[in-house]
């Protein structure tokens, strides 16, 4: 099938990718000349496992082509799915004039029947307002469907081609059809296709981000109460989640969920609440629990060195929101690392993949290191804020040897806290209380 793919961010050139590797044909449009020609030529942008590969085979097939001519992409295609940014505008609302723009440009575009795709996370009703726009630009027949992405950063590549389900929004038999085909491939030995209504397909994405944030904030709230009670919060997850009803994903105590999507789309779901005066009071606690997490960590620090840690070196290991990816879009690392700074500490870092990504958030106002273990030279404590592999199992003899005193605040929970402190370790992790 011809398909375009407008917008080459995370989803959209994760998608396009995916779906050339299955025979389609896909032109990924973009107005970013040098991103484009770097796409054409296999440098990848961001770091998503298994997706330079899949770039670079798809192009050398020839299925998998970029461009910055959206008129000529959308003429060439029968679907052109919508995949740009809805980033979080002022009032926490999802600000459409990205997917509304590009909507315009399709209609004047357009040269025959068209599926439109909404790939984006979009708002209840913006397809109804993308149908608008285009039929004031068009006298073509085409459809809007709703198609909301269910990718994890880091694990994009496989849970587009192996995915838990197909959402697929729509009132028009033929798109059904069309989209049905699409993804056919991808779900041979089962169907997981699910058809609904336009509405309900967008609001399914804000619920399942929110749903799972809602678990990460209420985890973090009950590992709170256990450090004051002195319970173990690992020991009241592993007792919770052998629920069945539960279940064990979502539920580890720590800096709380960032990225791209979580942030905002709760607070878009707290905003679509509001403007139509449906209280969201679940979900607006989601969010201030999930901002507090960060300071309440802060605060561990703070209260150990007795509210003076100016001068004090902290070795940092991880800055990414979550590992497998370089992506530091609201990543507790930011706040953390910006409220030492201002206390007057000093930032010794370090990430595998983040580290371009921090230059440009930091700049020289703390330090990059080249290894995990550079970082703990003269530094008076480790703070681990991302779960990397490489830091689940270091060398505790030379990370005591190193550091100017053998104390380790951990934000993951990576390590296990009597064997720390049998070891000579002063640790502080998250639902555990300090001894």
């Amino acid at each position: 099938m011809e398909i375009c793919i407008i917008g080459t961010g995370y989803v959209g050139l994760v998608a396009g990718a995916c779906l050339a590797d299955m025979g389609n044909n896909v032109i990924c449009v973009d107005n970013d000349i040098k991103k484009l020609e770097q796409l054409q030529n296999g440098i990848i942008p961001i770091f998503e496992p298994g997706l330079e590969e899949l770039v670079k085979t798809n192009v050398l097939e020839s299925r998998l082509t970029f461009t910055s001519d959206i008129d000529f992409a959308v003429k060439k295609s029968k679907v052109c799915f919508i995949a740009v940014g809805t980033p979080q505008d002022t009032d926490g609302s999802a600000d459409l004039h990205y997917v509304l723009e590009v909507a315009k440009t399709i209609g004047k575009s357009m040269n025959g029947y068209k599926v439109i795709v909404d790939k984006s996370t979009v708002p209840v009703g913006t397809a109804e307002k993308v149908s608008e726009v285009i039929r004031e630009n068009s006298d073509y027949e085409f459809d809007v469907v709703s198609n909301p992405e269910f990718l994890k950063q880091g694990n994009a590549v496989e849970d587009f081609l192996y995915p838990d389900r197909v959402i697929i929004g729509s009132d028009s038999e033929k798109a059904s059809k069309i989209m049905h085909d699409i993804y056919s491939p991808f779900l041979r030995t089962t169907n997981r296709i699910i058809n609904m209504d336009v509405k309900s397909a967008e609001m399914t994405k804000y619920a399942a981000n929110s749903f799972l944030a809602t678990k990460i904030s209420f985890m973090n709230e009950v590992a709170n109460l256990c450090e004051h009670l002195g319970a173990n919060a690992e020991m009241v997850r592993i007792g919770i989640s052998a629920d069945s009803r539960i279940g064990n994903k979502f539920l580890f105590p720590g800096l709380g969920y960032g990225g791209s999507c979580f942030p905002k789309d709760v607070r878009a779901l707290i905003r679509m609440g509001e403007d139509t005066g449906c209280s969201m009071n679940i979900v607006s606690a989601v969010d201030k629990t999930n901002r507090m997490q960060r300071e309440l960590f802060v605060r561990k620090i703070t209260d150990y060195y007795e509210n003076n840690i100016s001068g004090k070196t902290f070795a940092i290991w991880g800055l990414s929101f979550k590992p497998k990816t370089d992506d530091m879009r609201e990543a507790p690392s930011i706040t953390i690392i910006n409220s030492l700074l201002e206390l007057g500490a000093n930032i010794q870092a370090y990430d595998s993949k983040a580290i371009p990504k921090a230059k440009s958030i930091f700049g020289d106002k703390i330090q990059y290191c080249q290894n995990a273990y550079d970082t703990l030279s003269g530094a008076d404590a480790l703070l681990i804020l991302t779960e990397w592999n490489e830091f689940k199992r270091p060398d505790f003899n030379r990370v005591k040897l190193l550091l100017k005193s053998p104390v380790i605040f951990d934000g993951r929970n990576l390590y296990n806290s009597n064997t720390l402190k049998g070891m000579g370790f002063v640790y502080c992790c998250i639902g555990i209380k300090a001894q």
